[in-house]
């Protein structure tokens, strides 16, 4: 089994992105399953166009993005994407689409295949804040979650993905008070039960019920 990784880089005005530093602390390998991690670029469109070049080369059987959700306490796999742009801001292309359709022949929202229920679950367990959301937002983390949804449908059936949020890293709100924020090393940990979930629950669907959703 492959499982491709995603973070992105940083934007707006922080130096670093706690998604990518995340991926990049990942195992290569873990319970069986070889994890393949990339960056890629807060960039609507963009981003979307080096995850296809990544799913053409590496065939993984599941992509998993990540992404930063600075105000959040937890770390939350997203249930749904929407066809939907509207950046707060530009993204670090200088790009801010409002109100844009992200493809006019795709659905209005796609569900993920992951088992988010379950990696909502491990991420307890090992001791870290979870919850599923039900919203991944309208800027470029629910951007290439629909992306990825899309290219599903219309190039690769056979791949399962999804999206978690984490929350800011402790040094982004050093000027952001009564900010949330999680370590990288627990970010790590979390994103590892999260992905060990996915792979324990391979062709045996979602458990049925886990407490606590984050609107």
């Amino acid at each position: 089994m492959k499982i491709l990784v995603t973070g992105f880089d940083p934007f707006d005005n922080d130096k670093i992105n706690p998604a990518i530093e995340a991926v990049k602390l990942l195992p290569d390998s873990m319970a069986g399953a070889e994890i393949i991690k990339l960056e890629i670029p807060t960039k609507f469109n963009v981003s979307a166009e080096v995850v296809k070049t990544a799913i053409e080369k590496y065939q993984p059987d599941y992509v998993l993005n990540i992404g930063q959700a600075g105000g959040r306490f937890a770390i939350t796999p997203e249930r749904i994407a929407i066809n939907l742009d509207d950046g707060r801001i530009a993204d670090n292309a200088g790009y801010q689409p409002l109100n844009a359709t992200i493809h006019e022949d795709g659905a209005t929202a796609y569900f993920t295949q992951l088992p988010i229920k379950a990696m909502t679950r491990a991420i307890r367990a090992a001791g870290l804040p979870a919850a599923v959301s039900n919203t991944a937002g309208t800027y470029v983390c629910n951007h290439i979650f629909y992306q990825v949804q899309y290219m599903r449908e219309k190039f690769f059936p056979n791949i399962k993905a999804g999206f978690i949020h984490i929350p800011f890293l402790p040094n982004q709100v050093v000027a952001r008070p009564e900010t949330p924020a999680l370590s990288l090393e627990d970010d790590v940990k979390g994103l590892t039960a999260a992905i060990r979930a996915i792979v324990e629950r391979d062709s045996k669907g979602d458990i049925e019920t886990v407490e606590g959703t984050i609107q």
